[in-house]
């Protein structure tokens, strides 16, 4: 078992840590008798991960004023319901877009209960070995574990989010039109999640489902335009990108797939000198096409 070093706290930034929203006013509905505590801790990789959230925010990053170009994204980080990986999956990702005049908001959503250091130490294990013969990513679970609940509490917190982005947007310099939501694994299923269900308040106006696997739905005629990524040597999800491209195009909504011959799963902005290294250049490639780089008139 690889070793993980766990420490009780991690800055962030001092920019993100004053930006920090609360979603929902008081607790979030479904998690009042939740009582597990909140960990940050550094995985062997010393990246920045989040794990046992209770109260779902958004970190926001916002461009310089000067640069603004007045669309947002919702940035949901993966981890299997488990953890999120909160720094090449979120903020790497967020400060990468608001250099780019893009308002970005990393999300902590809900996640699964993973209890003290050692029990999670012990879930992970069981995560690795279950996921090597991956068929179906949210039925991935230990014998206790269920993930659909999670799931479903992560893409509430998904639909929340866009919420108070569209009702803050005069306040963040945000045309109301040009908010999305993309997201990383499990974080991609909650943007799928949103992009299936969602009313006028919630709607993204765009999405991107980034090594996302898809658990099926019904396209809406109403659905956001849809970038889709994914690695073709990806056991979890090239196979869930295809579909979700196909669902999409079926329903006759716009949609892009990427599928990159190597990457792998879960690369985030992680530099391995594989094609998938410049995948965020895609997204920005589409984000222009879109035409959500020029400043709204």
């Amino acid at each position: 078992m690889r070793t993980f070093l766990f420490c009780l706290l991690f800055a962030i930034s001092a920019q993100a840590q004053q930006k920090a929203i609360q979603i929902w006013p008081g607790v979030a509905p479904g998690s009042e008798n939740w009582k597990q505590e909140e960990v940050a801790y550094l995985n062997d990789e010393n990246q920045q991960m989040i794990r046992n959230v209770v109260t779902p925010t958004l970190t926001a990053f916002l461009p310089d004023p000067a640069k603004a170009t007045g669309t947002a994204v919702i940035v949901a980080p993966g981890g299997g319901f488990r953890f999120l990986s909160w720094q090449t999956e979120g903020t790497e990702v967020a400060e990468w877009l608001a250099a780019r005049g893009v308002a970005a908001f990393v999300l902590k959503y809900r996640v699964m209960n993973t209890g003290t250091d050692e029990e999670y130490r012990k879930q992970l294990e069981e995560m690795r070995k279950a996921t090597k013969n991956f068929t179906d990513f949210s039925k991935t679970s230990t014998s206790t574990d269920d993930l659909s609940k999670p799931a479903a509490f992560g893409q509430e917190d998904g639909r929340q989010a866009v919420k108070v982005v569209r009702e803050h947007a005069a306040a963040w310099g945000i045309n109301p039109g040009r908010i999305g939501i993309m997201g990383f694994s499990a974080g991609g299923m909650v943007t799928l999640g949103v992009a299936l269900q969602h009313d006028a308040a919630n709607r993204p106006n765009f999405a991107g489902a980034i090594y996302a696997p898809w658990s099926g739905g019904t396209v809406p005629a109403d659905a956001p335009p849809m970038f889709i990524l994914v690695a073709g040597d990806d056991p979890l999800a090239s196979k869930g990108a295809m579909e979700t491209y196909s669902a999409w195009k079926a329903a006759g909504i716009p949609a892009e797939l990427h599928i990159y011959s190597k990457g792998g799963h879960g690369f985030g902005m992680q530099k391995k000198g594989l094609p998938s290294d410049t995948w965020i250049e895609c997204f920005e490639d589409w984000l222009r096409v879109q035409g959500l780089l020029n400043p709204a008139k």
